[in-house]
């Protein structure tokens, strides 16, 4: 299994931020032509990952119901950080931290419209990391 750690900066609102050319980039590197599973996981208690389409506004449309189903408000136990910032831990429990893409020939086998997408409600935390593994 080759392994590395991909830094990203979400910023300091909630975020869908697209980490598909990352991912290709190292699945490509480790895979050296051949088929395999890339696995990638997010070691945050307060990001998720998900497989969906992005730029069409569904993004938006993503962070609009999280913020409805998990308001950003004060009626979180876990309440330290910024207003609201319980609903970040809750996340993970709905969007999962981890991922597993297929690889074939060396390159990712998405569907036409998916994108590896990292989700980050937590305004307080701007720095993330996600781990990326390649099994052949």
């Amino acid at each position: 299994m080759e392994t590395a750690i991909v830094r990203i900066r979400t910023g300091s609102k909630p975020t869908v931020r697209d980490i598909t050319g990352e991912c290709a980039e190292f699945a490509a590197s480790a895979a050296q032509g051949g088929d395999g599973l890339l696995h990638v996981f997010v070691p945050h208690a307060t990001a998720g990952l998900a497989l969906m389409e992005l730029g069409s506004g569904s993004d938006t449309d993503l962070l609009a119901a999280l913020d409805e189903l998990l308001p950003a408000d004060n009626r979180w136990r876990h309440a330290h950080g910024s207003r609201g910032h319980g609903r970040s831990h809750v996340m993970p429990a709905l969007i999962a931290p981890f991922l597993v893409v297929p690889v074939l020939g060396g390159r990712l086998a998405l569907g036409t419209w998916q994108s590896i997408a990292l989700i980050d409600l937590n305004v307080d935390n701007p720095d993330r990391q996600i781990r990326v593994s390649f099994l052949g």
